[in-house]
């Protein structure tokens, strides 16, 4: 039954009605031709066929409302069966009777359900009928393939706000001990890891009834279960690059309330052997997404006032031996180079994060001791205050890799030495000490001396990381001191000194952000304006058996909805006018099921006009458009592959879809990273026309001094003018 459009609709008296009197919808019944009106309800179509209420159309997908138009124009061949409620019923009451099916029948029943319980009609019936209950007692018993399909029905349920808010602890325990089996088939971790990250992410709300899950929940049944973290994290040496992914993105779900345990598993050692891999273009978004978690959970490190009581402190300690000085006081961490006793002070600027490298700095060399003991050896004036030194060097680090605002990462390639940041410091806080001997540095005015020449060793060591080897950064910072101090002199004639001050680099932080939160404004009005692209062909378009994935009409009009919830858009030979609003745009993409946005991936197919001035067609190419990209779904595959007509609009979509969802914190062009960076140092540059004329001596900071001893102050009155 090809689904057909006239140039004109027919009178209803004209067209053909089919109803056999005892044919089933399983029956294998002969194809015929007959018009249909794609105005009319699926419903309405259904009943002037076959007058049954248990009945629908379906083709390679199912045949709805909004997609009837659609499917007609292309032609694809419709098919009568079940309704979404009768098929409901149907496999729910096969599951509740199962113990009298063979196990290939349940099997059989469970393929099914994966694929309909994507289908709302049917997956509300479904529920309904109580065949949530029987498929979580599936799961219970079922292994190997069954299991999988199990699973991946509860994975296609979780894609919509309603229907699994009953999900039990015992449910929660059995997907992870299936995760933390070493033995789990491939295909059935897939859909258990995607299960758990759902659950993860759906923190208690009042928007919906199933967001009452959370991390502390899924805590309670991942500590029952040793090992699953290890395994999870071993995942992503997978040679199965869905399985890869998916285990990324639980990673980046738990990893903020994980961060400790991650760290002791070598997790960024994991992410960066990701990172090196010549084929990974499935994986970019999510290993930038964890990158810029990772910079979120730097910057609260920073901003975590240090405990005395820390164990990383007492750690740091028994590295020091406890001495007086010649007024009978404790004279320990001044022997590293602090200025005082008290740690918290000390750590005012870098915090945990600080006392973090110091400690790694400390124990990752093995020859500290005699660092000690040759800084000690030399008068007071000469020694190179360690303490301050790295903290320092964590300040640059910082800097250098904009690490200032936390959840505005626009970077768009892979930061591999950032993810080894603890290796860095060390690097550099060795040669900062190595500097200040060669200098001949002896008095506290050349600590920021030898702070530039460190800061521009940093800039040009760690230029391009993402193409460079580490045994490339350490040759560089052993270079000798006159060798780095006449490249910074290059770098001084080309950049003004007061950039690099701390005042200069925190309003540069709060610009950054404004700009940031300026360009994905932008961004997303372009969405909301809707733009023309084409239907593009994917590197893996299936076979023309399944035409769902090659573009009938070569045009696509898209346009985010005000609610930023769907992408709405219409298929269509040549271009037109769409007037405002969605009239003119029947079909829709949900923004939620938008897992990445993946670039590179489709073709120019063959007979499509270049632009609207009408020139001739190009040629199919056998490389991938570089302004393509696809909307990816975590388990039906791609939405949608278009090609921008412009590097302009693909950067305005790309960018702004990955700035619309939830998990999302990077961006994909380096336009739209350029607007960032551009918009910043031109604001930077007009505030610091405010600055007075002796700009030279602005300070790098202002010290409060050390706290009081006892409560015996108060504060004065200010009285102003």
């Amino acid at each position: 039954m090809p689904g057909w459009e006239g140039q004109k609709p027919q009178p209803r008296t004209s067209r053909r009605h089919w109803s056999p009197p005892t044919a089933s919808p399983h029956s294998k019944a002969s194809p015929f031709r007959t018009r249909i009106d794609p105005a009319l309800t699926v419903d309405e179509v259904v009943r002037q066929l076959v007058n049954s209420p248990t009945l629908r159309l379906t083709g390679p997908s199912l045949i709805t409302n909004e997609n009837l138009r659609k499917k007609i124009k292309n032609r694809i061949n419709l098919k009568l069966v079940n309704s979404p409620a009768q098929e409901a019923r149907e496999i729910a009451a096969k599951l509740k009777h199962r113990h009298h099916d063979k196990s290939v029948r349940l099997a059989l029943t469970l393929f099914s359900l994966q694929k309909y319980m994507k289908e709302e009609p049917f997956s509300k019936e479904f529920l309904e009928c109580n065949g949530l209950d029987e498929l979580l007692s599936v799961i219970d018993e079922v292994t190997g393939n069954a299991l999988a399909y199990a699973l991946t029905a509860i994975q296609n349920l979780m894609e919509r706000p309603f229907g699994w808010s009953s999900l039990s602890s015992s449910f929660i325990l059995r997907v992870v001990q299936i995760l933390s089996s070493s033995t789990s088939p491939i295909n059935v971790c897939r859909p258990a890891t995607a299960i758990l990250k759902k659950l993860v992410e759906a923190e208690p709300s009042t928007s919906a009834d199933v967001y009452r899950y959370g991390f502390g929940v899924v805590f309670e049944q991942m500590r029952k279960e040793r090992g699953f973290l290890e395994t999870v994290v071993g995942r992503l040496g997978s040679a199965d690059t869905a399985m890869a992914q998916y285990s990324m993105n639980l990673i980046n779900a738990m990893l903020t309330h994980f961060i400790h345990e991650l760290e002791r598993l070598n997790v960024r050692k994991a992410v960066i052997r990701l990172m090196s891999l010549a084929e990974i273009e499935e994986l970019t978004s999510c290993i930038l997404d964890f990158q810029a978690n990772i910079v979120n959970v730097t910057i609260k490190k920073k901003d975590t006032l240090v405990d005395p009581d820390a164990d990383a402190t007492h750690a740091l300690a028994m590295k020091l031996e406890e001495e007086y000085d010649e007024h009978g006081q404790v004279l320990k961490w001044r022997k590293l180079g602090f200025e005082t006793e008290e740690i918290p002070y000390e750590f005012r600027d870098t915090g945990l994060l600080g006392l973090e490298c110091l400690r790694s700095f400390v124990e990752m060399d093995s020859d500290f001791s005699m660092l000690m003991l040759e800084q000690l050896s030399r008068p007071a004036e000469k020694r190179c205050p360690i303490a301050k030194a790295s903290g320092e060097v964590v300040e640059l680090l910082l800097a250098h890799w904009a690490a200032f605002a936390p959840g505005y990462s626009t970077t768009t390639t892979f930061q591999p030495f950032f993810l080894e940041f603890q290796k860095v410091h060390s690097l550099a806080t060795h040669f900062f000490v190595r500097m200040w001997a060669e200098s001949g540095a002896a008095v506290s005015e050349d600590f920021g001396r030898v702070s530039d020449l460190v800061r521009s060793q940093i800039k040009a060591s760690l230029k391009n990381e993402h193409v460079r080897q580490w045994h490339e950064v350490e040759k560089d910072f052993n270079s000798e001191y006159q060798r780095v101090r006449d490249r910074q002199m290059l770098e001084l004639e080309l950049e003004d000194k007061i950039l690099t001050k701390v005042p200069v680099r925190n309003l540069r932080a709060k610009l950054y952000k404004e700009s940031y939160e300026f360009v994905k404004q932008q961004r997303i009005q372009c969405l909301l304006q809707g733009a023309w692209f084409v239907n593009a062909i994917p590197v893996d378009a299936p076979p023309p058996r399944h035409p769902g994935r090659r573009p009938h009409r070569p045009w696509r009009f898209m346009r985010l909805d005000n609610t930023h919830k769907y992408l709405h858009f219409v298929d269509s030979a040549v271009k037109f006018p769409v007037r405002n609003g969605l009239e003119d745009l029947p079909d829709r993409i949900d923004v939620s099921m938008i897992s990445e946005i993946v670039t590179g991936t489709s073709f120019t197919p063959p007979n499509v006009l270049r632009d609207s001035s009408d020139l001739p067609a190009a040629p199919m190419s056998n490389v991938p458009s570089p302004r393509s990209f696809s909307l990816l779904s975590a388990h039906e595959g791609s939405l949608s592959d278009m090609i921008a007509p412009d590097e302009s609009r693909w950067a305005d979509w790309t960018d702004g879809l990955n700035m619309l969802r939830r998990d999302g914190g990077h961006v994909s062009s380096k336009e739209t990273a350029s607007f960032v960076h551009a918009l910043t140092e031109i604001g930077l540059k007009i505030k610091l026309l405010d600055l007075s004329a002796e700009i030279n001596d602005l300070p790098d900071g202002l010290t409060a001094g050390p706290p009081p001893l006892n409560q015996d102050f108060f504060f004065s009155e200010i009285i102003s003018g």
